[in-house]
């Protein structure tokens, strides 16, 4: 038998035996941290093989409940309201609450379904200028949309789909039940059986014979939740996401509206290069002309007096062509014809004051237009200078992408967080301008950070440009 199991007898005074003890040596550091490692690694890979599907039954959880909970209140009162219109109009008093009710419900069933990869898009038309929540413009607004009675229309079967949604939930909790529950709680503690789907039990031996069973329909669970949340909200988009008109609706009053922000920005962007001009180079060359002429003046009776004015408008001409140059450079940098896209954003992250560190991560196997260019500079040099000002980030990065003809942004920093499009820091700026080219915008800012923008622009590349080698003159 080995000394660890039996400590070997050693014979003391008196010949008495005494036990001696045996003790191992210390693992070594570097196995026992291996060690740790290849636990991690392992936990990791497992959570990473469950994760789906216990995401999937809280969501196939949070379906049912929402489901079950408002869909048939929201039909019996819509049932309710219609059917008091004749008796006393009381069902004109209560049927447009019971409507903004359903779209309330329907839109949070929406945003659930962005968590399952089937995401469905709001229906609804734009509201009117001026129509005030409560209002019967309001109402007559919302009637007329197709989309609330399609809403009403999935009240019941969405508690249909809803309620076998449940079992994304049921089924991983039935399974753990089994193979933990019953054999480890019930039975030691007040020695009830109840668990068995193959067999009945009325042992502890039969009891801990569920414990398979009840690892079979675990993992059965968590393979099919997903799928049962993802068909849940396949089967809803053919009453709450858009139509095919509506879609085409909802894009012309998108462009529309982008066409006439982009107007309005196009005409602001005027003015202010009329403004700078107007008071900074027209000022200078105004006074520069006015000193040559009075140089001229002045040249045969005090040459003096006119070298100094003269010297004078060669330093105001300086100053005007300065000012023209960043006038210029504000409409198109010249880093960009020089440099394209990635250079300019590189130099761009080398403009950054420390502590902030840029990092950079560009793929662009082409240039875009020079319009797109152009946006997708000002508007990372907008989110930068966002960083520097009001994140108190210590890192920020910038990566650059071209996928299926979309140009990918994306602008990070580890700031405090907490950004908004309306919290006046140039957010709504660059989402308008985006917008003028049919782009996206999406904030995500959590309070505690990480602040991370995503800007996409659809384009497609030319050859990429050639930067300047070092010999050229």
């Amino acid at each position: 038998m080995p000394s660890i199991l039996r400590p070997p007898q050693v014979e003391g005074r008196g010949g008495r035996s005494r036990r001696q003890v045996v003790v191992a040596p210390p693992i070594p550091v570097a196995h026992r941290a291996e060690n740790d490692a290849v636990d991690r690694s392992v936990r990791s890979t497992v959570w990473q093989q469950i994760r789906p599907g216990a995401l999937a039954a809280v969501q196939g959880l949070a379906v049912a409940l929402l489901s079950l909970s408002t869909n048939v209140a929201l039909f019996a009162l819509s049932v309710v309201s219609l059917a008091l219109i004749p008796a006393l109009g009381i069902g004109f008093a209560l049927f447009p609450a019971v409507t903004v009710l359903v779209r309330l419900s329907l839109t949070a069933q929406r945003r659930l379904s962005r968590w399952t990869g089937a995401p469905i898009a709001s229906p609804y038309a734009p509201v009117p200028a001026g129509a005030r929540l409560g209002t019967w413009q309001r109402f007559r607004w919302v009637v007329s949309d197709p989309a609330t009675w399609r809403d009403f229309a999935w009240l019941i079967p969405g508690t249909i789909t809803g309620g076998v949604c449940l079992l994304a939930f049921v089924l991983p909790a039935y399974g753990l039940e089994g193979a933990l529950f019953v054999p480890l709680v019930l039975y030691l503690t007040i020695g009830w059986y109840g668990y068995g789907v193959f067999w009945p039990m009325d042992n502890l031996v039969k009891a801990w014979l569920a414990a398979p069973q009840g690892w079979l329909i675990l993992a059965g669970g968590l393979a099919v939740a997903h799928w049962l949340v993802w068909l849940h909200f396949r089967f809803a988009g053919f009453f709450l996401a858009p139509t095919r008109a509506q879609e085409l609706a909802l894009r012309v009053r998108h462009l529309a509206a982008t066409r006439a922000d982009t107007v309005d920005t196009q005409a602001a962007e005027l003015r202010r290069i009329e403004r700078d001009l107007h008071d900074g180079a027209q000022a200078r060359l105004v006074a520069l002309r006015m000193s040559i002429g009075l140089a001229e003046q002045l040249m045969a009776n005090d040459p003096a007096r006119a070298a100094r004015l003269l010297s004078e408008a060669q330093e105001t001409s300086g100053h005007a062509l300065a000012e023209l140059r960043h006038l210029v450079r504000g409409i198109y940098p010249p880093v960009l014809a020089e440099r394209g896209l990635i250079g300019a954003v590189q130099a761009l992250a080398l403009t950054v004051a420390p502590p902030v560190d840029v990092d950079v991560d560009l793929d662009l196997p082409g240039s875009p237009p020079a319009a797109v260019e152009s946006a997708a500079y000002f508007a990372v040099a907008e989110l930068l200078t966002n960083v520097a000002k009001h994140s108190g980030a210590r890192r920020a990065w910038v990566s650059l992408v071209h996928r299926d003809g979309v140009l990918r942004t994306e602008v990070g920093d580890d700031g405090r967080g907490g950004a908004t499009l309306d919290a006046g820091t140039g957010l709504a700026g660059v989402r308008r301008r985006l917008a003028a080219f049919d782009g996206t915008m999406t904030v995500t800012s959590p309070p505690g950070g990480p602040t991370v923008v995503t800007m996409e622009l659809p384009c497609e590349l030319s050859s990429r440009r050639t930067l300047p080698s070092s010999g050229t003159g």
